[in-house]
């Protein structure tokens, strides 16, 4: 990825952390929806075709379970 997206993607991942988190302190989505979320985005990376852009595939989703495994996305209780 060049900067600019390079910005754009870890702005867009601050974006998307914060809204998980707000969804799950106002009761909007419980924590296993979000995880949910979570697994769903990392399965689709996981499970895309080989040979289309198979290293930022696998880069993204071990990002995405990276975030799972540390809670980035939940305030675990």
């Amino acid at each position: 990825m060049t900067l600019p997206n390079d910005i754009a993607g870890t702005a867009a991942l601050a974006i998307c952390e914060s809204l998980l988190l707000a969804l799950n302190d106002h009761k909007i989505l419980p924590e296993r929806e979000i995880v949910g979320v979570l697994k769903d985005a990392a399965a689709a990376h996981e499970l895309a075709p080989d040979g289309v852009h198979t290293d930022m595939h696998v880069a993204v989703a071990a990002l995405i379970n990276g975030i799972l495994d540390g809670g980035n996305s939940v305030r675990r209780r």
